[in-house]
């Protein structure tokens, strides 16, 4: 089908397993956003990403081998976009999990969806995607609802605040490289290599740092970044497990939903990580949220649903 004169993959199966693996992964990164959270107390940022980066690989390793050794997946003609995408995950990583350090977990995630905002600016300018008044409609539902979140005016604005919309930012970007690189990557690659961007700057931050020489900061996000690694006792083993398995499931889901929808239509369905975020800051860390961020929970879920409701009904009329 066509509308208004962009290209769109015809209405079936593949538009809506799309739109399921955004609304998958972003439920998959949730387990990641808790484990993070709940291990910023103990360890290093720099230690929990090597774990979980190393377990990632693994995954990635056992999957390609399960699904017939395809290891040709792992080929690419772009290894400078690789390069650049991993410096900006990496960048979008560290800056938006020393903002969670030091903010509630639901606040942390709620500001960190303006990357939609980003998303739909950047594809307009870099992909040169077409974004009609409804999906406008849509993502500014869901700004306002996460400003709703944000809670203005109520002390949310501070530095670690700052670091989550820096990682916006750098995520908005890394999803459109992601898209950019369809034609010639696969899902596995672009997770892949991640991954062993990550490997290599945690352990090269690990040998720089990881003798705790420079530990002592107040700061929760600074404290997070600098304090020494400590050997994990086995209840917290099940933590890292979560978040390595969680990184590697999600990234593929999102990576693969980028590759096979435009940007703008993908973006709003992560606004699944909000009601998520709330889930589990009621159970693991006992907080509720009061009415106006159930409020903008609502406005941030209808947005996505809208969307979703919206493509259905176009694709019906074409």
């Amino acid at each position: 089908m066509r509308v208004k004169g962009m290209s769109v993959v015809p209405v079936g199966a593949v538009p809506l397993s799309g739109i399921l693996l955004a609304l998958g992964g972003s439920v998959v990164f949730s387990v990641n956003d808790v484990a993070i959270k709940f291990l910023s107390g103990a360890y290093p940022l720099h230690q929990v990403v090597l774990v979980r980066a190393v377990i990632g690989l693994i995954f990635l390793v056992l999957l390609i081998a399960a699904t017939g050794g395809n290891w040709r997946q792992l080929r690419t003609r772009r290894p400078r976009t690789h390069l650049l995408r991993v410096v900006i995950v990496v960048t979008s990583n560290a800056s938006y999990f020393l903002g969670l350090a030091a903010l509630p977990l639901a606040d942390a995630v709620a500001m960190a969806f303006v990357a939609p905002v980003f998303i739909t600016l950047l594809s307009i300018v870099m992909l040169k995607e077409k974004v009609g008044p409804h999906r406008w409609a849509a993502v500014a539902a869901g700004l306002i609802g996460t400003f709703v979140m944000m809670r203005p005016g109520q002390g949310a604005i501070q530095p670690a605040a700052i670091l989550i919309l820096i990682s916006a930012a750098c995520y908005a970007l890394s999803q459109l490289l992601a898209r950019g690189m369809r034609e010639t990557e696969s899902a596995i690659a672009l997770s892949f290599y991640i991954q062993v961007g990550f490997l290599v700057t945690s352990s090269a931050m690990g040998l720089w740092a990881g003798d705790g020489h420079m530990a002592g900061s107040g700061d929760a996000s600074l404290a997070f970044l600098l304090r020494a690694w400590v050997w994990p006792p086995m209840q917290d083993w099940p933590a890292f497990l979560a978040t390595g398995l969680a990184v590697a499931v999600g990234s593929l889901m999102i990576a693969q939903a980028y590759r096979t929808l435009e940007a703008a239509v993908v973006a709003p369905f992560e606004y699944a990580a909000i009601p998520m975020a709330i889930l589990w800051g009621v159970v693991v860390f006992g907080t509720f949220p009061d009415p106006q961020g159930l409020l903008g929970m609502v406005l941030i879920v209808g947005a996505g649903l809208y969307t979703l409701w919206r493509e259905a009904v176009r694709g019906r009329m074409r």
